[in-house]
């Protein structure tokens, strides 16, 4: 449910601006609120969190937080159904093309191999790994989602690391905040040294290893056992750039975690509440921040206890009284915790 809003607040129920949180969560704690207390957000009344109360024309009362975010899911799985429609027709064009593209002789640049490769199996897809890493002579650069590293998981890329390493390649790693508790990662980046640089985030893009910007792995089923060897240098430009991009967001691996500036709740526990505030499911986040269910429920449970919600649409009308949903860069302490800043 994305809406224009009105001239001056241009946004959509998924992110509201300042004032209209500010009047819409009052609405909420108090039941309904004065029609002209809503004057400057009329932002609310377009987006239907606000409507007239029809035993009073002169005040306004909310609509259900839990209904707002039905209507944010609804809209999201309309538009993820889109965009498989947009898939299911590009695939029948690709199929089109490739059959023209039988007919006509091949290009000297169609010689050198093909843009693009399906990798079938471990063994041709290590293969391939194996091939790219003894051509890379400057960059690495990897995107490692999930949570904690599996030591079995590093030993199968160390040979390739050492000879990289041998060879004066950088590399740059991307994890998600989770792995900075596996020990088996931190024994890795001693061995590397300075050869490999590591960064973390809350959450990461699916897996990604890119050579010399100029061949890229990315996996091509959830179970990763297929894989794709892109080579268009327009595909692999584009990765670079996401990942030049997710690297300046991200903070280094010797570097603390911020402060959440709230008492009792953790950069972890923000992290899960923002993505609540999306509407997402436990097993998602679990899976986006690269934790287990039983994990992020308790995490779930402690942020309930912490902000005093009894349910979770409480609990989603606390997170958004707290700014922990994200939308907003200053933190507050929760309500009941005497700050003069919580709504």
């Amino acid at each position: 449910m994305a809406g224009h809003g009105t001239d001056g607040h241009p946004h959509g129920a998924d992110r509201l601006c300042e004032a209209g949180d500010r009047v819409y969560s009052r609405a909420v704690r108090r039941g309904r609120l004065p029609r002209r207390d809503a004057a400057p957000v009329p932002c609310l009344l377009e987006l239907a969190l606000l409507h007239p109360d029809p035993d009073d024309m002169d005040w306004l009362v909310p609509t259900a937080p839990q209904e707002v975010m039905t209507r944010l899911l609804r809209g999201m799985y309309d538009e993820v159904s889109a965009s498989q429609r947009r898939v299911g027709s590009a695939v029948e064009a690709f199929e089109w093309y490739a059959g023209l593209g039988r007919q006509v002789p091949p290009s000297p640049a169609a010689a050198e191999g093909p843009a693009i490769r399906v990798l079938d199996g471990l063994a041709r897809i290590q293969a391939a790994m194996d091939e790219a890493t003894q051509a890379c002579t400057t960059e690495v650069l990897t995107v490692q989602p999930g949570g904690i590293r599996r030591e079995a998981e590093l030993s199968e890329g160390l040979h390739r690391a050492t000879a990289l390493r041998g060879r004066g390649v950088r590399m740059r790693d991307l994890y998600t905040h989770v792995a900075r508790h596996g020990h088996g990662l931190m024994s890795y980046l001693e061995q590397m040294g300075d050869a490999v640089q590591a960064r973390t985030l809350d959450e990461v893009i699916e897996r990604l290893i890119l050579f010399d910007r100029t061949v890229a792995f990315i996996p091509a089923n959830a179970e990763r056992t297929m894989a794709l060897e892109l080579r268009h240098p327009a595909l692999v430009e584009y990765l670079g750039t996401v990942f030049e991009r997710l690297w300046r967001l991200a903070i280094p691996l010797t570097a603390p975690l911020p402060d959440t500036g709230i008492e009792g709740i953790s950069h972890r526990e923000q992290s899960i509440a923002a993505l609540l505030a999306e509407g997402h499911q436990d097993a998602v986040i679990a899976e986006r921040l690269g934790i287990s269910v039983r994990t992020c429920r308790a995490h779930i449970a402690r942020l309930s206890e912490t902000l005093g919600a009894a349910s979770r649409t409480q609990l989603g009308v606390r997170i958004a009284q707290t700014g922990l949903d994200g939308f907003r860069g200053a933190a507050v302490t929760p309500p009941g915790r005497g700050s003069p800043t919580a709504r």
